[in-house]
């Protein structure tokens, strides 16, 4: 799967699973399977228990696996779900919500293409779906509020391993924050 950025040439390449790809170009595609497919079957369930699903954020790389999580909403209270990227990306494609990722991710991952490279209809169709950067607020109040403490203080000492002194300071503070609360 390929996401493009919006705006920009960057593009972000996800590898998912064969079930996965389908359950996005099904949708994508305005196909209408005989029966529900587990998507399918999660949006309904969503909707009649109100339950609206406002972005998906892919919030982190490592050793080459995507983190995404599901920003919902119901009875005007927001909840954050972690899930599959490519699970989340399918459900994204069905709720018609955006999808962003964080400049780091864009950095690391993305891949520069032009106009005019070479792809067929089909990577063109799986490109349509926008990524789009959050800004630094809004990467450090989600990057890290879903990790345990202990998911922390080893994301901590490997910032500071790596010299990786800004990171490590989101991080510090985060965890700051939570001895506050």
């Amino acid at each position: 799967m390929v996401l493009s950025e919006s705006p920009g040439k960057r593009r972000l390449p996800i590898i998912i699973g064969g079930f996965e790809a389908q359950a996005i170009a099904i949708e994508m595609e305005n196909m209408a399977p005989t029966r529900p497919l587990t998507h399918d079957l999660f949006k309904s369930f969503s909707e009649a228990f109100e339950i609206k699903i406002n972005e998906v954020v892919i919030y982190n790389l490592q050793e080459g696996i995507f983190y995404a999580r599901l920003v919902c909403e119901s009875d005007k209270k927001i909840v954050e779900i972690d899930a599959r990227t490519s699970d989340a990306i399918a459900l994204a494609v069905r709720f018609k919500c955006p999808i962003y990722t964080f400049e780091f991710i864009l950095s690391s991952a993305g891949i520069v293409m032009d106009d005019d490279d070479d792809k067929t209809k089909e990577e063109v169709k799986l490109s349509e779906k926008t990524v789009t950067k959050k800004t630094a607020k809004q990467a450090s109040d989600v990057e890290y509020g879903h990790l345990s403490d202990e998911d922390l203080k080893e994301m901590l000492k490997s910032a500071i391993d790596e010299e990786a002194y800004e990171k490590a300071g989101k991080i510090r503070d985060e965890l700051n924050k939570r001895k506050k609360a």
